[in-house]
């Protein structure tokens, strides 16, 4: 071995993520894994389907590098559909390798050493290490408990004329919120005043249970400087497959394929071919309306249990999570609760100060995710309802 780390310095502080922390903690002791944000069951069986014809029908080499036809003709008629936005399948949406390529993918190829990137906190992991790897300075707009709003002057603070990118998340993972027009609106008005670029991921538009979720570029002015970042892995539990996409202006998307090119090349060719069918055909099968019923009740359920033990929360409007207030319980430590949670009562959750340079802001709430069978949801409904008690010497 060398005398100098193996790791660089840029990502030396950020470690194993605490999804991977909290999942293997689970694992030790046997609790249940409402920590990480992905399904125990499986996606619908028309679009493995269309998998295993893929594979069948010889889609196995390299696919197109910016996505196979199929699949980038299919993201553009869906997204015509839905929202009214335009994008040319063959030079404005680019494949990649899940979401969270994307995000990298789009933060190395816009950003320079020394530009900033406005981002809400809590944040996804990746956010942060992105900005690192790129040299960039984030800069950071709580999101505050309990109504998880952001203060005004915090948020115009944060943009200047070193502003390159507003990397954004709506429906927000982890606080569940869903952003109104008007707090679109805002931001959107922030970005034209200087000339930044949205960087709006999106991966849980489909999954809105209160309110609507409003794509920023279909907002004035917005749609030439919005990158928007997608994924089939929410909307399909296919989260193993990592097919992802961006959709952007073609200056914009020709720069994300460029960083794509260098990192990955091209992604899993025939699950391309089973994501183009998914779009298409989902609509036939009646898909959507019972993705949203189906996780709507398990929402209703889970944070029906968890304010019957005491915890204080803001349902959730969209995505996988809801957050919850511990100190009702004595709790005042995001990862110590956790970690009790884990070992003594069974059930694993995910403390979200990983999640926040505001510490003070986050440390007394619990991320629970609730992706999971009724059947999981249930037994983990009798060991909170059994295990989890007050702190001792609360009244």
């Amino acid at each position: 071995m060398t005398k100098r780390p193996a790791l660089n310095s840029k990502l030396a502080s950020f470690g194993t993520t605490i999804f991977a922390e909290m999942t293997q903690l689970a694992n030790e002791h046997a609790a249940i894994n409402l920590a990480q944000g992905f399904p125990d069951f499986e996606g619908p069986t028309f679009v493995a389907d269309a998998a295993r014809r893929a594979i069948a029908d010889g889609h196995n080499q390299y696919a197109r590098m910016a996505g196979a036809p199929v699949l980038v003709e299919a993201i553009a008629a869906d997204l015509d559909r839905r929202t009214g936005l335009h994008y040319d399948p063959l030079t404005e949406v680019v494949v990649t390798s899940g979401a969270t390529e994307a995000i990298h993918a789009t933060i190395m190829a816009l950003c320079e050493p020394g530009d900033e990137i406005v981002m809400l906190e809590p944040y996804y992991d990746s956010y942060r290490a992105c900005c690192a790897m790129a040299g960039a300075t984030p800069r950071f707009v709580t999101l505050h408990a309990p109504d998880f709003g952001w203060r005004e002057e915090e948020l115009t603070r944060a943009f200047s004329d070193r502003t390159r990118v507003l990397l954004l998340n709506t429906p927000h993972n982890p606080t569940g919120r869903v952003l109104d027009r008007t707090e679109m609106e805002t931001l959107a008005a922030l970005c034209r005043k200087h000339d930044v670029i949205c960087v709006t991921d999106e991966v849980y538009d489909r999954l809105v249970f209160d309110g609507a979720h409003i794509p920023m570029a279909t907002l004035p002015g917005m749609r030439t400087r919005t990158v928007t970042i997608n994924s089939a892995g929410k909307t399909f539990s296919m989260t193993g497959w990592k097919i992802g996409w961006v959709t952007a202006p073609s200056e914009l998307a020709r720069a994300v394929a460029t960083a794509h090119q260098l990192v990955t090349f091209a992604v899993a060719h025939p699950f391309q071919h089973a994501v183009a069918a998914a779009l298409t055909d989902a609509d036939a099968h009646g898909y959507f309306e019972h993705f949203v019923t189906e996780f709507r009740k398990r929402r209703d359920f889970l944070c029906d249990v968890l304010t019957e033990c005491g915890l204080v929360l803001r349902p959730s409007e969209g995505t996988y999570f809801v957050m919850a207030d511990t100190r009702p319980l004595g709790w005042s430590d995001d990862v110590a609760f956790c970690h009790h949670m884990t070992t003594e009562v069974g059930v694993a959750a995910i403390p979200p100060t990983s999640f926040y340079e505001n510490k003070d802001a986050g440390r007394f709430l619990v991320r629970f995710a609730f992706c999971k069978r009724m059947q999981t949801l249930e037994q983990a409904a009798k060991r909170l309802r059994k295990r989890l008690r007050p702190r001792p010497g609360i009244a």
